[in-house]
């Protein structure tokens, strides 16, 4: 039952960096991408066209995008929350665009002070010039499994959210567990009720890891069939109005668990590994993957035995 390929969408560049506290240079940022889609990934979202008074972090989006050597075979996405991002969006050549809606109306207003409905008819506009310039739109449901503030989130509320982004033109629905309390029976049945409304090419997963979790949880959706997913280089990431919320699954990590299922991804994971181990290192930490530490742990111990027997 297990699909032969998955395709991972790295989002470590925008939804991994943009709550770290110190600053990423645009050089570095421009150096990760190009080590990750050095490394085989096909889909990587780049930057977040959003007022920097909110997000400081991505305020370099234009150039971002401008100080990449793009290849032709990867789709390079950007987040864009209203038409004035858009509109960036557009004039730096993004590939697609990425919306989100919560499912939850307590995170809604806590997020973007807005509710469920309102913000889905700012994405209107936004869903109807991207289609009008030949840009997919890859939408995200926020808090799917779980939000901060309301504790559980029902089915019914899912399931209306995924309808209405399908009813603005969104291509693609992801199901997100933002702040990562999702197991793997809740989330089988989420996934199978998004299922009644969503092929299930246009249908993925976004994982936490923050109740060490996410693996679990991919593997539940692997069962199901869904071969797309979310997933940040070195487990970078976190949810600013989530306390505790680890980052999205680490990518090393999740390579590790398909090529070990025999699943195709067309990755390469030593090149994964030096790329989160660039970042982390220009963040001044260890990567939380634990499939990356243990192969850095493995690649210096040939070197540490030598300087034991010098």
């Amino acid at each position: 039952m297990l699909p032969q390929h998955v395709t991972l969408v790295e989002v470590g560049p925008r939804d991994g960096l943009q709550n770290e506290a110190q600053t990423v240079s645009t050089a570095d940022k421009v150096e990760l991408v190009h080590r990750l889609q050095q490394a085989g990934l096909q889909q990587i979202e780049v930057t977040s066209f959003v007022s920097p008074k909110w997000v400081p972090q991505m305020g370099d989006n234009a150039q971002v995008m401008a100080g990449i050597q793009r290849q032709a075979s990867v789709r390079y996405s950007v987040l864009t929350p209203n038409m004035k991002g858009f509109e960036g969006a557009l004039a730096a050549k993004a590939d697609e665009v990425v919306i989100f809606a919560a499912a939850s109306e307590a995170f809604s207003q806590r997020n973007i002070n807005c509710s469920i409905a309102e913000s889905i008819e700012r994405f209107r506009p936004v869903v109807q010039a991207a289609h009008a310039h030949g840009l997919k739109v890859r939408s995200a449901v926020s808090c799917a499994l779980g939000c901060p503030y309301q504790g559980e989130v029902s089915l019914d509320q899912v399931d209306e959210v995924v309808q209405r982004l399908l009813d603005i033109g969104a291509d693609h629905i992801g199901i997100a567990d933002t702040i990562g309390v999702g197991t793997a029976g809740r989330v089988q049945t989420v996934m199978e009720l998004a299922l009644k409304r969503v092929p299930i090419a246009a249908l993925s997963g976004h994982f936490h890891d923050t109740y060490g979790q996410a693996l679990t949880n991919i593997h539940a959706c692997l069962q199901l069939g869904i071969h797309t997913f979310d997933s940040s280089i070195a487990g970078l990431g976190g949810c600013p109005y989530a306390k505790g919320a680890t980052g999205n699954v680490a990518t090393e990590d999740v390579v590790y668990l398909l090529h070990g299922l025999g699943i195709h991804t067309g990755l390469d994971l030593d090149l994964l590994v030096d790329a989160g181990a660039f970042i982390s290192n220009v963040l001044g930490r260890k990567p939380v993957s634990r499939v990356s530490n243990a192969l850095l742990a493995k690649r210096s111990a040939p070197t540490q035995a030598a300087q034991t027997a010098a």
